[in-house]
């Protein structure tokens, strides 16, 4: 979808393990912050779209989740759309307010996403992702991973899925194992994903994790399902990104000095294919360029869907930056770290800023939105103009459930 929305506004918390705050706590700190960014107040808004994957599970809260957030700074009566689509719940919520700004139907709308996953009992946490698969295979499913580790000797990741792990850290074992067996990628250019994002991480202020870890460190942590260490496995969190998008002449009467457009945001589910044709990523991906009518080498930056690093490095070939096989090389020329000739994942991503599922999207934006502005501090790429957002969530079969990918511009 070509889009004419402009963002007005971010606001994001820190992501970590925030046991002693509630939703509305995280959720409101976020939309002060996006409200405060844009000039307004929240009378402004005209709707809101509020992104949510684990509420139900890990607190209870069920059905009203964006009503309850926001009541909680003092938001009622205006029109909340809840959003749930597992890890791309919050960028589902930018894509429907863009639509719904370029349809003319609102000129200023807020999009929020927000998430606790963190909690006392462990497998309240984990389960939230059980649920992201369809539940009425997920026997057979399970079973079908541990036999393929089982068969490739991978003993951890043979055993204790869903219980001391998500278990779709194991969904993205089985991946690089594949990647690996095909293309020859090595276990030391998926550490180099890690790596290359703890250094990201440690300047941003806002990440979970901001120690910096080497190659070597990321080598010999505990091994979480072969080949993944656990720097390799984004960590689960707590935490709330929130963005105002208006129109092009709200954005004018405002007089918003250093506007950032979306061009185009994209969202598909994945469907029954053949393993070398094109999946829900690639599909996003090439009407995403199609409609902003940019290339994968306009792009200044990228931030992208790094749940594991074996995905980040199997993103680059999904959204045209190398050919298939070939994202190891990348890592291995530095082409995709901070001073390299396309930055990803410069917050961090979600290996090091972390995961808080339903806000992950929106953090995205949030962190595109500063770097073409011109304020990301430390981790700031010079001259950033174009960025590119890359969001999945679920698997159904072999393909994402979920998949959204935007462009935002200067």
């Amino acid at each position: 979808m070509k889009t004419n929305a402009i963002v007005a506004g971010v606001g994001m918390t820190t992501f970590g393990k925030h046991l002693e705050l509630g939703l509305k706590a995280i959720g409101g700190e976020a939309v002060t912050a996006a409200l405060a960014d844009a000039g307004i107040v929240g009378a402004d808004l005209q709707a809101a779209y509020v992104g949510n994957a684990a509420a139900g599970l890990v607190t209870g809260q069920e059905s009203i989740r964006g009503q309850v957030v926001l009541r909680g700074i003092g938001l009622g009566k205006l029109p909340v759309i809840n959003v749930e689509n597992a890890c791309a719940s919050a960028s589902t919520a930018v894509n429907q307010a863009a639509a719904m700004v370029t349809a003319g139907l609102y000129d200023c709308v807020l999009a929020l996403g927000v998430e606790k996953l963190y909690h006392e009992d462990k497998s309240k946490s984990f389960g939230a992702f059980s649920g992201a698969v369809d539940v009425e295979q997920l026997q057979e499913f399970m079973a079908g991973l541990q036999k393929a580790a089982s068969a490739a000797g991978a003993d951890a990741a043979s055993k204790g899925s869903g219980k001391s792990r998500s278990m779709f850290m194991d969904i993205y074992a089985a991946a690089a194992r594949r990647h690996m067996s095909r293309y020859g990628t090595t276990v030391e250019q998926f550490a180099g994903v890690s790596a290359k994002n703890s250094r990201h991480g440690h300047l941003n202020p806002r990440a979970q994790f901001r120690d910096e870890l080497s190659i070597d460190d990321v080598m010999a942590a505990p091994m979480i399902a072969e080949p993944l260490t656990r720097p390799m496995c984004s960590p689960i969190g707590d935490g709330a990104a929130a963005v105002v998008l208006v129109s092009e002449d709200r954005a004018r009467r405002m007089g918003i000095d250093k506007p950032v457009r979306i061009r185009s945001t994209v969202l598909h589910s994945g469907w029954d294919h053949g393993p070398d044709e094109e999946d829900a990523a690639r599909l996003c991906a090439r009407e995403a360029y199609e409609e902003a009518g940019i290339g994968p080498d306009d792009l200044s930056l990228i931030e992208c869907h790094d749940a594991s690093a074996p995905a980040e490095l199997m993103a680059y070939e999904a959204l045209g930056l190398c050919a298939k096989g070939e994202g190891g090389r990348l890592i291995d020329e530095g082409a995709t770290a901070l001073g390299g000739r396309l930055p990803v994942n410069t917050s961090g991503g979600l290996l090091r800023k972390g995961h808080p599922v339903g806000a992950t999207g929106i953090a995205q934006i949030v962190e595109l939105t500063e770097q073409i502005q011109g304020r990301a501090g430390g981790r700031q790429v010079e001259g950033a103009t174009v960025g590119l957002a890359h969001n999945g969530g679920g698997t159904i079969g072999g393909d994402a459930a979920a998949q959204c990918v935007t462009i935002l511009s200067n």
